[in-house]
């Protein structure tokens, strides 16, 4: 278990020695200091793979020059030592990332046909490769391999989309792969040991239902037309995150707890969009759709005649009976997480807790003064009624009085 520590007080409470002290300070500053340099090296051969690719702008130029630079890299590793490693991983890097962005990039350009194809198995073929040799070793560092290991991915997701985009693919098989690409990229994220990777399984993992985000001008704007599955589904994500990690070694428990707490993060968004609107459950899945403009009815009035049938028939939820529901919710998961020191859940239940008081206070209360007698009044004996709890449980696990400041 991760855990906060003030290590001074610490020392001036007599829990741990001066010494200690000091050495669980120069484990956290070389955990920062590791995590800082990946994060430049990486952005670095990003950069560089990209700018080569472009400013060359020629597919036998880019394979050249990628090819070397894989060499000169390779013979870094091999002749340079540890002093010099970091120059032999970025230049085989970036020459693997030439080699294969380039042709990526070339193939989409010049040969859309068989991109889609093409790219869905090429990237297969890197995956294994690289993955069969990451993980039994060999060939180069770990850091190489893991890095190609993650651009095969890329490859193979850009082509099985590149696919869906060309045959118009809709539900449910679009749905299905949208899944697919959650569980390889958690599952690459978890090899390699990068937690980034894993959680941008959320994203895929949370448009199989349609939940997303949309840019225009000046806005930024999340969006999720069935609020109440997406919850559902995203709550189920959560307790087996939760179970699996209270079970698992601490490297896989990272990776399970990142992803269960940007599951937590778009459950919420999901709620706040419910607390606004509400939500007729399966209107976008079983029902006529959200958006005439692409859906089967050859007219408005006849999507509109569907869709008010159907709501008549289903299942709603009104934003009132969504905004206490989601409070409720809330308030249970800040005491929850404080029980379970469950940090992140913690934090995140009470960010999201003033994210709900600040919209409603607009929304809905912004002209009844009395809502807020109310809620403020209820709030003192619900404090006073969770000091008094956490004082019982402390005092029921042997801790100790807890502390009333």
């Amino acid at each position: 278990m991760h855990a906060i520590a003030d290590t001074t007080q610490l020392v001036a409470d007599g829990v741990i020695t001066p010494d200690q002290a000091r050495r669980i300070e120069s484990r956290a500053r070389t955990a920062m200091i590791t995590l800082g340099v990946n994060v430049i090296l990486f952005s670095g051969i990003l950069a560089a793979t990209a700018g080569f690719i472009f400013w060359l702008a020629d597919p036998l130029a880019v394979a050249i020059s990628g090819a070397a630079m894989i060499a000169l890299g390779l013979w870094i590793l091999a002749k340079g030592g540890e002093m010099y490693r970091m120059f032999g991983n970025a230049s085989t890097l970036i020459g693997a990332g030439m080699l294969i962005g380039g042709a990526a990039l070339e193939l989409v350009d010049k040969y859309e046909s068989i991109a889609g194809v093409t790219l869905t198995l090429g990237g297969a073929v890197i995956l294994t490769i690289a993955g069969w040799r990451y993980v039994n070793g060999g060939w180069s560092s770990r850091f190489v391999l893991g890095s190609i290991l993650l651009m095969g991915l890329a490859v193979h997701l850009g082509g099985i989309e590149l696919l869906c985009q060309e045959h118009q693919t809709g539900s449910p098989l679009r749905n299905l792969v949208y899944i697919y690409y959650a569980l390889a990229l958690a599952a690459v994220g978890w090899v390699v040991d990068v937690r980034l990777v894993t959680a941008l399984a959320i994203v895929p993992f949370a448009q199989a239902l349609e939940t997303g985000t949309s840019y225009f001008h000046a806005a930024y704007v999340f969006y999720s037309p069935e609020s109440t599955l997406s919850i559902v589904q995203l709550t189920v994500l959560i307790a087996t995150c939760l179970w699996l990690a209270a079970r698992r070694p601490e490297r896989d428990a990272r990776h399970l707890r990142i992803l269960m707490m940007l599951s937590f993060v778009a459950a919420n968004l999901c709620a706040l969009v419910g607390s606004l609107w509400g939500d007729v459950i399966g209107e976008t899945i079983w029902g006529p759709g959200r958006n005439w403009s692409i859906s089967t009815f050859e007219t408005w009035e006849a999507f509109d005649a569907a869709r008010t049938a159907f709501r008549e028939s289903a299942l709603q939820i009104s934003a009132g009976v969504y905004s206490i529901l989601w409070a409720a919710v809330l308030v249970v998961m800040v005491l929850w997480a404080a029980q379970r020191h469950q940090r992140g859940l913690f934090n995140g239940a009470l960010t999201f807790g003033g994210i709900h008081a600040y919209t409603q206070m607009f929304e809905t209360f912004g002209d009844e003064p009395l809502a807020y007698v109310i809620g403020g009044l209820a709030a003192i004996p619900l404090a006073w009624g969770v000091w008094r709890m956490n004082g019982w449980m402390a005092e029921q696990s042997g801790a100790g009085p807890a502390d009333t400041d």
